[in-house]
């Protein structure tokens, strides 16, 4: 049980990692592509990605539900700044946790990471809409900044309505100037 457990997941975040990377390329941010999720293979995230593989979802919901949180996650958003949950700062105006800007090459990981994420959980049910059916899920409850939101979720509607190779060329073109409106 244990060696196919640490086979499936270990085979799932490779899988994921190409993935993502592949996206990262037709993006045009090739680092983002070559260092996207690295702390997954640190033994304080892969460990617990072993014991509480599934296949079907992240193995971190499943430690939150077994322990209450997910010692994995905390370690892993705390170094990928692909994931909104990192871009939050202690606001001296309101002395809260608040969500802050995120830089537009994180938003377009991040856009990356999560059509390579649908694509390998929902496997052969995958289609454009799943990102943002997923996205807009969790939308009412998240914690993220609104223009970041904005533009993370207008990414996601274009891959929904205009299909892949079309958003990905207009991200490339925003890439090249480097600004997403």
């Amino acid at each position: 049980m244990i060696i196919k457990k640490f086979t499936g997941h270990l085979t799932t975040i490779i899988h994921h990692r190409h993935k993502v990377m592949i996206h990262c390329f037709k993006a045009g941010i090739f680092r983002h592509g070559l260092t996207h999720d690295l702390s997954k293979f640190s033994p304080t995230e892969f460990i617990p990605g072993v014991i509480y593989f599934q296949g079907d979802r992240s193995p971190n919901e499943r430690e939150r539900e077994v322990d209450g949180y997910s010692k994995a996650w905390l370690h892993h958003k705390g170094r990928n700044r692909h994931h909104f949950e990192y871009w939050t700062d202690y606001s001296p105006i309101t002395r809260r946790l608040e969500p802050v800007p995120m830089p537009d090459e994180y938003i377009i990981e991040m856009f990356c990471d999560r059509l390579a994420a649908s694509k390998i959980y929902n496997k052969e049910k995958y289609n454009d809409s799943c990102p943002l059916e997923y996205f807009m899920r969790g939308k009412k409850s998240r914690l993220i900044e609104k223009r970041t939101s904005d533009k993370i979720e207008f990414l996601l509607r274009m891959l929904k309505e205009k299909g892949e190779d079309y958003t990905f060329r207009y991200i490339r073109r925003l890439v090249r100037k480097k600004n997403l409106k």
